[in-house]
């Protein structure tokens, strides 16, 4: 790239032992302080003056500037992001958020007991690894689809970015985590059936960033979660425990952060909730369409039975696992601003009263 005259005379200016300095008139706040607060420097501590106030657009800065720099918006080149709106990718609380992320990162090579494994049932090693397969192939989506994200949304809302990387990171562990899991007792992988890889698919390709939060977040990783919460139901062992109880910690936190942005979304702009609203119809749809495979349904029967000779017992768990998730989907739709019980696709739904 040739240089262009501000380079070429600065260079000249080097050459001659002269300094520029101009940069220290910088027009950005200057003599700010941020105070850490008692868990140190947090990203809601530095928010101060002129540098924690949220732009309600940057249609021309679509640059690397960080909030708060002084550039010249004329002569930055576009970046290409496509959410330059505070409404759309930005919300409350999300530099807590982020931080409750760095702070609570974990190792599935550290922090899981897996000296303590010992040889399961062959019915039951097989349901678990069968169960690990598919988790792990909901982690590979669940990294993809916000790394892709990612890069859309503009600098000036880093605090989304930033929990985003972390988002990206929790996943990468998840998935290997389960895939350890499938691998550590003398079992293996499982089979992928079509129609898993068909719901995910659905997933990638949104290309509407509420749509995206509402299928992935609000809708798959709510329905994650609950089984990742009801693992003490499904695990056999200590490691198995303790996996589900620290994804859950991490899912937690995905969902806390689709839930917050669909929120503060619906607040300033209430003409999205039928973006939001299709995006969950189709979700449910594909639900249906789809329909429960032996591959995803008969691991579970297997675990909460106790056997492959007692999969009718586990039949009985399986059915309050099913109402729970649908409840616990409706209670966050409720909680972002949408009603969803009426329109809901899943029959469960009308089984269900909402306090």
């Amino acid at each position: 790239m040739a240089d262009n005259e501000r380079t070429q005379a600065y260079r000249e200016k080097l050459r001659n032992g002269e300094f520029d300095l101009g940069w220290m008139q910088a027009k950005a706040e200057w003599g700010v302080k941020a105070t850490p607060s008692k868990r140190g420097l947090t990203l809601n501590d530095i928010n101060v003056g002129s540098y924690g106030v949220i732009p309600e657009e940057v249609p021309d800065s679509r640059c690397f500037a960080p909030r708060g720099a002084d550039f010249n918006a004329a002569e930055m080149p576009s970046m290409g992001y496509s959410l330059n709106t505070r409404a759309e990718a930005w919300a409350e609380n999300m530099g807590t958020l982020y931080e409750e992320a760095v702070a609570r990162q974990w190792s599935s090579t550290r922090d899981i007991p897996w000296h303590t494994l010992q040889p399961l049932p062959k019915d039951i090693e097989h349901a678990m690894c069968q169960l690990c397969t598919f988790f792990t192939e909901v982690e590979f989506i669940a990294g993809d689809v916000p790394g892709w994200w990612l890069s859309q949304i503009n600098a000036a809302y880093h605090e989304t970015k930033l929990f985003m990387a972390t988002q990206i990171m929790d996943e990468a562990r998840h998935l290997e985590v389960f895939r350890k899991r499938a691998l550590a007792n003398g079992g293996g992988l499982g089979k992928c059936p079509p129609e898993v890889e068909e719901g995910l698919k659905y997933i990638f390709d949104l290309r509407s960033f509420p749509q995206m939060l509402a299928r992935l977040h609000l809708f798959g990783e709510g329905r994650v979660l609950t089984l990742f919460r009801l693992g003490e139901l499904i695990a056999q062992n200590e490691v198995e425990k303790t996996i589900f109880r620290l994804c859950a910690q991490d899912e937690s936190r995905h969902l806390a952060f689709g839930c917050l942005q669909l929120r503060y979304l619906i607040e300033q702009d209430p003409d999205r909730i039928e973006e939001i609203q299709e995006a969950l119809d189709i979700a449910e749809q594909r639900v249906l369409e789809l329909g429960a495979t032996p591959e995803q349904v008969e691991p579970l029967l297997i675990l909460l039975g106790g056997g492959v000779d007692k999969m009718q017992e586990g039949m009985e768990k399986f059915a309050f696992i099913r109402k729970k998730t649908v409840q616990e989907y409706l209670q966050r739709c409720h909680s972002i601003g949408i009603d969803r019980q009426e329109r809901c696709l899943l029959k469960e739904a009308k089984e269900i009263t909402l306090l």
